[in-house]
């Protein structure tokens, strides 16, 4: 059920925040000498004015087709790692993180790669240009294969584990230690809001932890686009990109990304959150399952005690089964 809640989530979560991405990825890009947007909010409107709202949208197939199998690997490594690590601290979290984050770039080096180049076709073209060199994100991959191979199809691989190692950590690590801090019970009425709130603020911690490193890894991804290669590897993307533009380049669409992160997070939670409750019958801020029973009328001082602590140990292990959903 957390696997398909998750997935779930993600979908969500994709749909909400894919029209930031394909901001974030257009001004990370483009060019210093011949610049196409001013900010955020002028890439935005540049977008729907030239290419309608579907431009925001571009590219939004292959994160929707990866979602399973990052999902997937996620969940279950995340899980597995927590059980192999024995106890639930703020450092096993991360290094549980850190270890699904690593593996799932199998999958999501591929899946961005289709997406960034399905983000930049058409840049700048008017509503009714019909010149498009990929169909689709599946003939994307397709055709970087046949003309680069596999490690056509894996450009960016470094980058994409540089950043989704520690960035996963980062995120169950900050999201863990919030949740802590909030409080979060099954039998609070504001259980919801304090979960969304954690997930948002854990999302934005991940995002500027490796902000830098995704600065690079688009633009080794999207070179190539236009038929000239630009950067021979990291270091050469680098040191580019810091001669000719100074270090704010690694700013570059950090504003969208963001104004997106906090409400991708908050709705891939909330659907997660939504999905758990109601699979499990219980209800939020109202007696159920979860509601602490009253005391024995004629319970000692020490059975009391022994009582609530049992209590308050239940209540904490709930509130963290739904922890490794949020993502």
């Amino acid at each position: 059920m957390d696997f398909l809640a998750g997935c779930i989530g993600g979908a969500a979560g994709v749909l909400v925040g894919h029209p930031f991405d394909t901001v974030k990825v257009r001004l990370q890009v483009q060019s210093v000498e011949k610049p196409l947007y001013r900010g955020t909010f002028h890439c935005f409107q540049s977008i729907i004015q030239q290419e309608s709202m579907t431009g925001l949208y571009k590219g939004v197939g292959s994160p929707m087709m990866g979602l399973t199998f990052i999902n997937a690997i996620v969940f279950g490594v995340q899980g597995n790692t927590m059980r192999l690590l024995g106890r639930d601290t703020p450092l096993n979290q991360f290094l549980a993180g850190a270890a699904a984050g690593a593996i799932q770039c199998v999958i999501c080096c591929p899946m961005e790669l289709a997406k960034t180049r399905m983000q930049m076709q058409g840049t700048g073209e008017k509503k009714k240009s019909s010149r498009k060199v990929y169909k689709n994100s599946l003939d994307c991959l397709a055709r970087i294969y046949k003309r680069e191979g596999v490690r056509g199809v894996n450009r960016g691989m470094v980058t994409t584990l540089l950043r989704e190692t520690p960035g996963f950590g980062v995120y169950f690590l900050a999201y863990d230690v919030l949740t802590r801090r909030l409080g979060c019970e099954p039998e609070d009425p504001y259980m919801i809001p304090k979960l969304l709130f954690a997930g948002g603020m854990s999302g934005i911690a991940s995002w500027l932890s490796t902000y830098p490193v995704d600065v690079i890894k688009s633009r080794l991804q999207a070179d190539g686009v236009g038929g000239a290669y630009r950067y021979s590897g990291i270091a050469d993307c680098v040191r580019q990109s810091v001669a000719n533009e100074g270090w704010m380049v690694f700013t570059r669409g950090l504003t969208s990304t963001l104004l997106r992160a906090f409400p991708v997070n908050a709705a891939t939670f909330a659907t997660v959150t939504l999905v758990l409750m109601y699979a499990r019958g219980e209800n939020i801020g109202g007696p159920g399952e979860c509601e602490p029973a009253p005391p024995a009328p004629v319970a000692t001082t020490t059975q009391a005690q022994a009582q609530t602590q049992s209590q308050t140990q239940t209540h904490h292990s709930t509130s963290l089964q739904t922890q490794p959903s949020s993502l």
